[in-house]
């Protein structure tokens, strides 16, 4: 029994001992775990905005990763009005992509406030003009896709949003003239600043229809 007590204190203090390494290495393991978390938190945070999953379309607050017709129609609905569908500007233009009530009646739209308070209408009316534009300018979009004109790349969409400017027929003269014939709205929009905002967005999925209808 005295042997025993003998090492008592030599047993205390090696349990002393492993009790303080083992919480040094748990207070060791903590700090890493916390850099780890930090340096994942740090890296999302130098994440482009561009990698990111941002919904296609959200009320008029959108954003983008494809260039496509939705996002084409939606950029130039936002140049037009801001994307909102009862806008009447102070040259009568209607809605969200701003029509003439002559392009109306082109569809057999002749109730404006009807058409005001009818997004599903103006959506449908759009994209029926964009059929027709794209017919009536087939020639065109096949002969100056491609080219420079007064320094701004001619594409499909560039043309399509500038005929919804101007008109086909005003397009049709710019392209021919090879920029000579230019056309301005009542705003001070060109032609030329139609084609280079609205470039290069994919408006393959609309197909010329000479008797679209909405």
């Amino acid at each position: 029994m005295v042997c025993s007590c003998k090492f008592a204190p030599q047993n205390i203090n090696s349990v002393f001992i492993k009790n303080i390494l083992l919480l040094f290495s748990v207070l060791i393991l903590c700090i890493n775990a916390v850099s780890i978390v930090h340096e994942k938190n740090f890296e999302a945070e130098r994440t482009p905005t561009t990698s990111l999953d941002f919904p296609k379309s959200i009320g008029n607050t959108i954003f983008y990763l494809k260039r496509d017709f939705v996002a084409f129609k939606e950029a130039l609905a936002f140049k037009e009005s801001q994307g909102k569908y009862e806008v009447v500007n102070s040259f009568g233009y209607l809605g969200k992509y701003q029509f003439g009530s002559t392009t109306l009646h082109r569809f057999n739209i002749y109730d404006t406030e009807e058409f005001l308070k009818n997004p599903t209408l103006q959506e449908k009316a759009f994209v029926a003009l964009c059929k027709v534009n794209k017919w009536i300018l087939r020639k065109d979009i096949k002969r100056s896709v491609g080219k420079t004109i007064n320094g701004v790349k001619v594409t499909e969409s560039g043309i399509l949003a500038a005929a919804h400017l101007s008109g086909a027929g005003n397009v049709k003269k710019f392209l021919r003239s090879n920029g000579a014939q230019g056309f301005s709205d009542a705003y001070g929009t060109s032609i030329k600043s139609y084609l280079k905002k609205f470039a290069n967005y994919n408006v393959s999925t609309i197909l010329a229809d000479q008797k679209a209808t909405v």
